[in-house]
């Protein structure tokens, strides 16, 4: 979350006043993330939060992210949901941006994940791989494979100003995974392709709810794993953490047990979900618009990533024995 557009406050009022969520008391920009423009509102009838779509997020993809959020939560899992306006729908616009609200979740996310919150969104995206079965909307990963070489081509020419040599170890390493044949046979359904800790909240050690679906889509459901694996499973100073590993994939796979195709591939979709978050942040930190309210993530973070899953060989480098079912 971030903020990019800036909203006045009788702007506001006024979209406001096309909701029945009682009278604004304030709001408040929210600086986390790096993708959307986001606000804490306090409204009479409690807290919301108010998003604003852009950069990458195309409005024609927004109803898949809204529907999703209600499918969700009809199968049970907890996450926010849209809350529609006088008109009954979800989706409006305001300051020249596509525009929803969604209802707040209670919690907060872990600042330092540890192996209990491993555990907890191992399961937790279990659940949600499982309640988005039977989601009938579809939307491509326009951030696998094909997509990669354009975030490339976009920050190759100032990759050097954040480290020298930079360029060529991405050069090299998309060249590797292009070359590569990319698993196809997969399990397919809903993925959050983003699941990262500042999604996830939690009230103690229980997770108490998934957020940000603006990236979700249909693609392999070990692809969320292995995303998950580099986002929850490394230190501060990204040496890899078996002991959270194995609690991760542990509790997903007592309430979804990977294929063993799944667990032969997943090498491989850590390293290619590595170059995919060195890349957006790449772009991202050589692009923040000036006078946003954001704070860009630093892409050397999965340079070394990246630099550990090129190591990996099976499954066992994470920790856990080889298993799985045919």
């Amino acid at each position: 979350m971030a903020v990019y557009t800036d909203v006045a406050a009788d702007e506001l009022g006024e979209f406001l006043s096309q909701y029945e969520i009682g009278e604004l008391l304030s709001y408040k920009g929210i600086a986390e993330g790096v993708e959307n423009s986001n606000f804490l509102l306090h409204t009479s009838s409690g807290y919301f939060i108010l998003t604003l779509y852009e950069k990458r997020v195309a409005k024609s993809d927004l109803p898949f992210f809204l529907s999703l959020m209600t499918h969700l939560a009809s199968r049970g899992l907890s996450c926010p949901q849209p809350v529609k306006n006088k008109s009954g729908e979800a989706l409006s616009a305001l300051a020249g941006r596509p525009a929803a609200i969604i209802s707040f979740l209670e919690g907060v996310w872990p600042r330092k994940p540890n192996t209990a919150h491993c555990a907890g969104v191992g399961a937790a995206l279990a659940q949600m791989h499982l309640a988005g079965a039977d989601f009938p909307m579809v939307r491509a990963n326009a951030l696998s494979v094909s997509g990669w070489r354009p975030l490339f081509e976009q920050a190759a020419p100032r990759a050097e100003e954040v480290q020298i040599g930079l360029r060529d170890f991405l050069a090299a390493e998309l060249d590797s995974l292009e070359g590569n044949i990319w698993p196809k046979d997969l399990p397919i359904g809903v993925i959050h392709a983003d699941l990262f800790p500042d999604n996830v909240f939690f009230l103690g050690e229980r997770v108490s709810g998934l957020i940000d679906f603006t990236f979700a889509c249909t693609d392999m459901l070990a692809y969320d794993v292995a995303i998950c694996l580099n986002a929850w499973c490394f230190e501060s100073d990204c040496s890899f953490d078996v002991t959270k590993a194995r609690a991760f994939l542990s509790a997903y796979g007592k309430v979804r047990k990977l294929s063993l195709a799944e667990v032969s591939a997943l090498p491989l979709l850590a390293r290619g979900a590595a170059l995919r978050f060195l890349l957006t942040r790449l772009v991202d930190f050589l692009n923040v618009p000036k006078g946003a309210l954001v704070r860009p993530r630093d892409p050397m973070e999965y340079v070394r990533k990246l630099r550990f899953q090129q190591s990996v060989s099976t499954i066992r480098d994470y920790g856990v024995a080889t298993s799985g079912k045919n």
